[in-house]
């Protein structure tokens, strides 16, 4: 499957982000407060879009928005190694909301990677 040059917009992947982050906030919750420490959210967050981008290419949040996360030029998942460095840089907020004319982050083209909207069926 070809990778489509056009990018999501900002709108879908902050809603699909703040999503991720709830999720991530509250399976964090059962082990640790988040209000006390912060870090137990990002190791989840980062452990979910590892899981979730390598493998299946969108998030609980990206598949509510409609929107999932393709290997830049050749489509397809990107894979667990390139998943665990886009979510580390996201989790480092390597800056996400800096697009450029594809619609493509810092972290999307350090892993080679480009946020789609998915076509309605």
């Amino acid at each position: 499957m070809a990778a489509s040059t056009n990018g999501a917009g900002l709108g879908p992947r902050l809603g699909a982000l703040i999503v991720d982050w709830v999720l991530c906030l509250l399976i964090a919750s059962l082990y640790a407060s988040p209000r006390e420490q912060a870090w137990p959210a990002v190791l989840v967050l980062i452990a979910a879009n590892t899981f979730f981008l390598g493998l299946f290419g969108q998030t609980p949040g990206m598949r509510l928005f409609r929107i999932r996360c393709d290997a830049y030029g050749i489509g397809g998942v990107i894979g667990l190694g390139r998943g665990l460095l886009r979510a580390v840089l996201l989790a480092l907020f390597v800056p996400a909301i800096l697009l450029d004319k594809e619609g493509r982050g810092l972290h999307d083209r350090a892993a080679g990677s480009i946020v789609v909207p998915v076509p309605r069926s």
